[in-house]
Protein backbone atom coordinates (compact mmCIF):
# COMPACT_ATOMS: atom_id res chain seq x y z
CA UNK A 1 0.00 0.00 0.00
CA UNK A 2 1.32 3.56 -1.02
CA UNK A 3 1.82 5.89 1.81
CA UNK A 4 -1.07 8.53 2.31
CA UNK A 5 -2.82 6.79 -0.76
CA UNK A 6 -5.61 7.80 -2.02
CA UNK A 7 -8.78 5.87 -1.57
CA UNK A 8 -11.55 6.56 -4.82
CA UNK A 9 -15.18 5.80 -4.97
CA UNK A 10 -18.06 7.63 -6.73
CA UNK A 11 -21.39 6.11 -7.45
CA UNK A 12 -23.21 9.15 -7.99
CA UNK A 13 -23.33 13.42 -8.42
CA UNK A 14 -24.77 14.44 -4.72
CA UNK A 15 -23.81 11.95 -1.86
CA UNK A 16 -21.14 13.70 0.76
CA UNK A 17 -18.17 14.52 -0.72
CA UNK A 18 -14.66 13.48 1.16
CA UNK A 19 -12.11 14.37 -1.29
CA UNK A 20 -11.89 15.96 -4.71
CA UNK A 21 -9.72 17.75 -7.00
CA UNK A 22 -9.94 21.46 -7.72
CA UNK A 23 -8.93 23.48 -10.41
CA UNK A 24 -5.71 26.19 -10.51
CA UNK A 25 -6.13 29.73 -11.26
CA UNK A 26 -2.80 30.72 -11.52
CA UNK A 27 -0.23 31.69 -14.64
CA UNK A 28 -3.34 30.74 -17.07
CA UNK A 29 -0.95 32.59 -20.00
CA UNK A 30 -2.24 34.70 -22.33
CA UNK A 31 -5.86 33.00 -23.23
CA UNK A 32 -6.75 33.01 -26.95
CA UNK A 33 -4.26 34.91 -28.65
CA UNK A 34 -5.69 34.02 -32.31
CA UNK A 35 -9.52 34.65 -32.85
CA UNK A 36 -11.80 35.13 -35.89
CA UNK A 37 -15.14 37.41 -34.79
CA UNK A 38 -18.29 35.14 -36.23
CA UNK A 39 -19.56 37.49 -38.21
CA UNK A 40 -16.46 36.87 -40.88
CA UNK A 41 -16.44 33.43 -40.51
CA UNK A 42 -17.76 31.00 -43.71
CA UNK A 43 -19.09 28.15 -42.21
CA UNK A 44 -21.07 27.17 -38.86
CA UNK A 45 -17.50 25.65 -37.49
CA UNK A 46 -14.73 27.74 -36.23
CA UNK A 47 -11.59 28.33 -38.81
CA UNK A 48 -8.30 26.50 -38.65
CA UNK A 49 -6.72 30.56 -37.59
CA UNK A 50 -9.25 30.41 -34.67
CA UNK A 51 -7.58 29.06 -31.69
CA UNK A 52 -10.39 29.62 -28.92
CA UNK A 53 -12.13 26.35 -27.27
CA UNK A 54 -15.47 27.82 -26.86
CA UNK A 55 -17.65 30.49 -28.09
CA UNK A 56 -18.10 32.19 -24.78
CA UNK A 57 -14.36 32.83 -24.34
CA UNK A 58 -14.45 33.95 -27.86
CA UNK A 59 -17.55 36.64 -27.00
CA UNK A 60 -15.44 38.23 -23.95
CA UNK A 61 -12.31 38.21 -25.99
CA UNK A 62 -13.82 39.80 -29.03
CA UNK A 63 -15.84 42.18 -26.13
CA UNK A 64 -12.89 43.24 -24.12
CA UNK A 65 -14.43 41.34 -21.06
CA UNK A 66 -12.16 38.33 -21.00
CA UNK A 67 -11.43 37.80 -16.80
CA UNK A 68 -8.16 38.74 -15.75
CA UNK A 69 -6.25 36.72 -14.02
CA UNK A 70 -6.77 37.93 -10.23
CA UNK A 71 -10.18 38.10 -10.12
CA UNK A 72 -9.65 33.80 -11.13
CA UNK A 73 -7.59 33.07 -8.80
CA UNK A 74 -10.25 35.38 -5.93
CA UNK A 75 -12.98 32.85 -7.40
CA UNK A 76 -10.94 29.98 -6.75
CA UNK A 77 -10.02 30.93 -2.65
CA UNK A 78 -13.94 30.84 -2.71
CA UNK A 79 -14.81 27.69 -3.78
CA UNK A 80 -11.41 26.05 -1.84
CA UNK A 81 -12.89 28.11 1.58
CA UNK A 82 -16.34 26.15 0.94
CA UNK A 83 -15.01 23.37 0.49
CA UNK A 84 -12.72 23.63 3.32
CA UNK A 85 -15.58 24.61 5.68
CA UNK A 86 -17.22 21.16 4.69
CA UNK A 87 -14.09 19.51 5.85
CA UNK A 88 -13.29 18.44 2.23
CA UNK A 89 -9.87 16.66 1.60
CA UNK A 90 -8.63 19.17 -1.43
CA UNK A 91 -6.44 18.49 -3.74
CA UNK A 92 -4.86 20.73 -6.84
CA UNK A 93 -2.38 20.26 -9.68
CA UNK A 94 0.83 21.70 -9.85
CA UNK A 95 1.13 24.42 -11.77
CA UNK A 96 1.82 24.30 -15.63
CA UNK A 97 3.33 27.62 -16.87
CA UNK A 98 1.01 29.47 -19.17
CA UNK A 99 -1.89 27.19 -18.68
CA UNK A 100 -5.39 27.17 -17.81
CA UNK A 101 -6.13 24.56 -15.32
CA UNK A 102 -9.25 25.85 -13.89
CA UNK A 103 -11.69 22.90 -15.33
CA UNK A 104 -9.99 20.23 -13.70
CA UNK A 105 -13.61 18.10 -14.16
CA UNK A 106 -12.38 17.32 -17.98
CA UNK A 107 -9.18 15.97 -17.48
CA UNK A 108 -10.63 12.62 -15.46
CA UNK A 109 -13.35 10.84 -13.65
CA UNK A 110 -14.34 8.03 -10.99
CA UNK A 111 -16.65 5.92 -11.49
CA UNK A 112 -16.89 3.47 -8.68
CA UNK A 113 -13.91 3.02 -7.47
CA UNK A 114 -12.46 3.01 -11.07
CA UNK A 115 -9.94 6.42 -12.01
CA UNK A 116 -10.42 6.65 -15.90
CA UNK A 117 -7.90 9.05 -17.45
CA UNK A 118 -9.74 10.81 -20.13
CA UNK A 119 -8.70 12.23 -23.50
CA UNK A 120 -9.75 15.85 -24.62
CA UNK A 121 -10.60 16.43 -27.93
CA UNK A 122 -8.98 19.78 -28.05
CA UNK A 123 -4.93 19.22 -28.22
CA UNK A 124 -3.80 22.09 -26.32
CA UNK A 125 -5.61 20.87 -22.78
CA UNK A 126 -3.86 17.35 -23.18
CA UNK A 127 -0.84 18.31 -21.12
CA UNK A 128 -3.69 19.04 -18.35
CA UNK A 129 -3.19 15.24 -16.81
CA UNK A 130 0.64 15.79 -16.29
CA UNK A 131 -0.69 18.31 -13.49
CA UNK A 132 -2.24 16.11 -11.46
CA UNK A 133 0.09 13.11 -12.48
CA UNK A 134 1.52 12.66 -9.06
CA UNK A 135 -2.16 12.76 -7.07
CA UNK A 136 -3.51 9.61 -10.03
CA UNK A 137 -0.41 7.88 -8.86
CA UNK A 138 -1.33 7.99 -5.20
CA UNK A 139 -4.42 6.18 -5.76
CA UNK A 140 -4.91 2.72 -4.23
CA UNK A 141 -7.63 1.52 -6.94
CA UNK A 142 -7.49 0.84 -10.42
CA UNK A 143 -6.64 3.32 -13.39
CA UNK A 144 -7.65 3.06 -16.72
CA UNK A 145 -5.82 4.78 -19.90
CA UNK A 146 -8.50 4.53 -22.65
CA UNK A 147 -6.40 4.85 -26.31
CA UNK A 148 -5.86 8.10 -28.31
CA UNK A 149 -9.10 7.71 -30.10
CA UNK A 150 -11.67 7.70 -27.51
CA UNK A 151 -12.32 11.28 -26.95
CA UNK A 152 -14.05 11.77 -23.19
CA UNK A 153 -14.38 14.53 -21.08
CA UNK A 154 -15.54 14.29 -17.68
CA UNK A 155 -18.01 17.62 -17.89
CA UNK A 156 -20.00 14.71 -20.13
CA UNK A 157 -20.26 12.21 -17.87
CA UNK A 158 -22.47 11.38 -15.15
CA UNK A 159 -22.08 8.16 -13.16
CA UNK A 160 -25.37 7.26 -11.30
CA UNK A 161 -24.93 3.40 -9.82
CA UNK A 162 -25.71 1.36 -12.41
CA UNK A 163 -25.72 3.50 -15.22
CA UNK A 164 -23.46 5.91 -17.35
CA UNK A 165 -24.84 8.69 -18.78
CA UNK A 166 -22.89 10.44 -21.92
CA UNK A 167 -23.07 13.79 -23.31
CA UNK A 168 -22.62 13.27 -27.10
CA UNK A 169 -23.37 15.71 -30.10
CA UNK A 170 -26.55 15.94 -31.36
CA UNK A 171 -27.18 15.50 -35.23
CA UNK A 172 -26.09 18.38 -37.05
CA UNK A 173 -23.48 19.21 -33.94
CA UNK A 174 -20.97 16.31 -35.49
CA UNK A 175 -17.35 17.80 -36.09
CA UNK A 176 -17.94 21.27 -34.77
CA UNK A 177 -15.47 22.24 -32.37
CA UNK A 178 -17.48 21.92 -29.87
CA UNK A 179 -18.08 18.17 -30.30
CA UNK A 180 -16.50 16.83 -27.50
CA UNK A 181 -16.97 13.12 -26.27
CA UNK A 182 -17.41 11.13 -29.57
CA UNK A 183 -19.23 7.70 -30.02
CA UNK A 184 -16.19 5.43 -29.48
CA UNK A 185 -15.64 6.87 -25.80
CA UNK A 186 -19.78 4.91 -25.50
CA UNK A 187 -18.49 1.66 -26.48
CA UNK A 188 -15.54 2.22 -24.97
CA UNK A 189 -16.98 2.46 -21.49
CA UNK A 190 -19.79 -0.48 -22.44
CA UNK A 191 -16.64 -2.68 -23.46
CA UNK A 192 -14.56 -1.92 -20.12
CA UNK A 193 -17.95 -2.40 -17.84
CA UNK A 194 -18.69 -5.53 -19.72
CA UNK A 195 -22.47 -4.90 -18.73
CA UNK A 196 -22.31 -4.12 -15.27
CA UNK A 197 -23.40 -0.70 -16.19
CA UNK A 198 -26.04 0.78 -18.50
CA UNK A 199 -24.19 3.52 -20.89
CA UNK A 200 -26.40 6.24 -22.55
CA UNK A 201 -25.53 8.45 -24.71
CA UNK A 202 -27.23 12.25 -24.35
CA UNK A 203 -27.17 13.91 -27.26
CA UNK A 204 -26.97 17.86 -27.22
CA UNK A 205 -27.24 20.63 -29.05
CA UNK A 206 -23.87 22.49 -30.03
CA UNK A 207 -22.71 25.86 -31.63
CA UNK A 208 -19.01 26.82 -32.45
CA UNK A 209 -20.82 30.05 -33.14
CA UNK A 210 -23.24 31.03 -30.27
CA UNK A 211 -22.97 30.49 -26.61
CA UNK A 212 -26.64 30.64 -26.03
CA UNK A 213 -27.34 27.91 -28.72
CA UNK A 214 -23.75 25.74 -27.60
CA UNK A 215 -24.11 22.91 -24.75
CA UNK A 216 -20.62 22.26 -24.81
CA UNK A 217 -20.76 19.30 -22.23
CA UNK A 218 -23.78 17.58 -20.62
CA UNK A 219 -23.26 19.54 -17.00
CA UNK A 220 -24.11 22.56 -18.92
CA UNK A 221 -27.90 21.58 -19.74
CA UNK A 222 -28.59 18.51 -16.83
CA UNK A 223 -27.18 18.72 -13.27
CA UNK A 224 -28.81 15.93 -10.58
CA UNK A 225 -29.90 17.34 -7.21
CA UNK A 226 -30.57 15.91 -3.33
CA UNK A 227 -31.01 11.99 -2.87
CA UNK A 228 -30.80 12.24 -6.68
CA UNK A 229 -34.54 12.99 -6.46
CA UNK A 230 -34.42 16.25 -7.98
CA UNK A 231 -32.73 17.76 -11.10
CA UNK A 232 -31.86 21.06 -13.15
CA UNK A 233 -32.16 20.04 -16.59
CA UNK A 234 -32.47 22.65 -19.98
CA UNK A 235 -34.57 21.16 -22.09
CA UNK A 236 -34.07 23.12 -25.34
CA UNK A 237 -30.72 21.97 -25.14
CA UNK A 238 -31.54 17.99 -25.71
CA UNK A 239 -31.82 16.87 -29.27
CA UNK A 240 -34.35 14.35 -28.65
CA UNK A 241 -37.33 15.42 -25.93
CA UNK A 242 -37.64 12.16 -25.15
CA UNK A 243 -34.58 11.88 -23.30
CA UNK A 244 -35.31 14.76 -21.27
CA UNK A 245 -38.45 12.82 -20.03
CA UNK A 246 -36.61 9.95 -18.79
CA UNK A 247 -34.27 12.13 -17.17
CA UNK A 248 -36.56 14.26 -15.53
CA UNK A 249 -38.83 10.92 -14.75
CA UNK A 250 -35.48 8.75 -13.04
CA UNK A 251 -34.41 12.02 -10.97
CA UNK A 252 -37.81 12.65 -9.19
CA UNK A 253 -40.34 13.93 -11.69
CA UNK A 254 -41.52 17.27 -13.04
CA UNK A 255 -42.89 18.42 -9.98
CA UNK A 256 -38.85 18.18 -8.50
CA UNK A 257 -37.39 19.36 -11.76
CA UNK A 258 -35.94 23.34 -12.01
CA UNK A 259 -36.56 23.91 -15.86
CA UNK A 260 -33.97 26.39 -17.54
CA UNK A 261 -34.29 28.55 -20.12
CA UNK A 262 -31.84 29.54 -22.56
CA UNK A 263 -30.34 32.56 -20.51
CA UNK A 264 -30.61 30.52 -17.77
CA UNK A 265 -28.09 27.92 -19.40
CA UNK A 266 -26.10 30.50 -20.68
CA UNK A 267 -25.01 31.21 -16.95
CA UNK A 268 -24.22 28.27 -16.48
CA UNK A 269 -26.69 27.41 -13.75
CA UNK A 270 -26.74 23.76 -14.49
CA UNK A 271 -23.17 23.79 -13.68
CA UNK A 272 -23.42 24.00 -10.01
CA UNK A 273 -21.66 21.30 -7.55
CA UNK A 274 -23.30 19.05 -4.35
CA UNK A 275 -21.33 19.07 -1.53
CA UNK A 276 -23.66 16.58 -0.21
CA UNK A 277 -27.88 15.73 -0.86
CA UNK A 278 -28.53 18.54 1.20
CA UNK A 279 -26.07 21.59 0.28
CA UNK A 280 -25.15 22.82 -3.31
CA UNK A 281 -22.35 25.38 -4.34
CA UNK A 282 -23.82 27.79 -6.61
CA UNK A 283 -22.99 31.54 -7.73
CA UNK A 284 -23.65 34.49 -5.86
CA UNK A 285 -24.48 37.20 -8.62
CA UNK A 286 -28.53 37.74 -8.51
CA UNK A 287 -29.09 38.40 -11.99
CA UNK A 288 -27.27 35.27 -12.84
CA UNK A 289 -28.17 32.78 -10.22
CA UNK A 290 -31.00 34.34 -8.19
CA UNK A 291 -34.27 33.10 -9.61
CA UNK A 292 -31.92 29.69 -9.75
CA UNK A 293 -30.74 30.17 -5.51
CA UNK A 294 -34.43 30.81 -4.55
CA UNK A 295 -35.81 27.36 -6.54
CA UNK A 296 -32.88 25.16 -4.85
CA UNK A 297 -33.37 26.91 -1.50
CA UNK A 298 -37.27 26.34 -1.58
CA UNK A 299 -36.60 22.99 -2.28
CA UNK A 300 -35.45 22.72 0.84
CA UNK A 301 -31.25 23.22 -0.32
CA UNK A 302 -28.79 25.21 1.83
CA UNK A 303 -27.60 27.20 -0.80
CA UNK A 304 -23.38 28.07 -0.30
CA UNK A 305 -23.43 31.21 -2.55
CA UNK A 306 -19.75 32.52 -3.81
CA UNK A 307 -18.44 34.80 -6.19
CA UNK A 308 -17.84 33.04 -9.72
CA UNK A 309 -19.00 35.07 -12.50
CA UNK A 310 -15.35 35.86 -14.18
CA UNK A 311 -14.92 32.08 -14.28
CA UNK A 312 -18.30 31.39 -16.11
CA UNK A 313 -16.96 33.46 -18.75
CA UNK A 314 -14.33 30.88 -19.98
CA UNK A 315 -17.91 28.55 -20.42
CA UNK A 316 -17.55 26.34 -17.25
CA UNK A 317 -18.81 27.23 -13.51
CA UNK A 318 -18.15 24.71 -10.33
CA UNK A 319 -18.73 21.30 -11.58
CA UNK A 320 -16.33 22.00 -14.31
CA UNK A 321 -13.68 23.18 -11.43
CA UNK A 322 -14.17 19.92 -9.38
CA UNK A 323 -13.00 16.48 -10.03
CA UNK A 324 -15.18 14.21 -7.25
CA UNK A 325 -12.20 11.66 -5.92
CA UNK A 326 -14.38 10.16 -3.17
CA UNK A 327 -17.69 10.05 -1.90
CA UNK A 328 -19.55 8.81 1.23
CA UNK A 329 -21.83 5.87 1.16
CA UNK A 330 -23.32 3.93 3.70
Amino acid sequence: MIDNAINIKVLDETAPLEAVIVGFAGNLGIPGSKYVHPDQWTGKTAPKEDEVNDPKSRMHLIDGTYPLEEDLRRENQHLLSVLAKHNVKVYQPINLPATNQIFTRDIGVVIDDIFIKTNMKTSKRQSEFFAIRDIVSDIAQEIWFPPQTVKIEGGDVFPHYDKIFVGQAAKGSEGLRCDRSNPASIEYLKDKFDGKKEVIPIFLHKSDKDPKENCLHLDCAFQPLGNNDRCIIYPEGFEDQNQVSDLVSQFGGEENAIILKKEDMYHMNSNVFSISPEVVISGENEKEFGWLNEQLESKGFKVEKIPYSETAKMEGLLRCSTLPLRRKYN
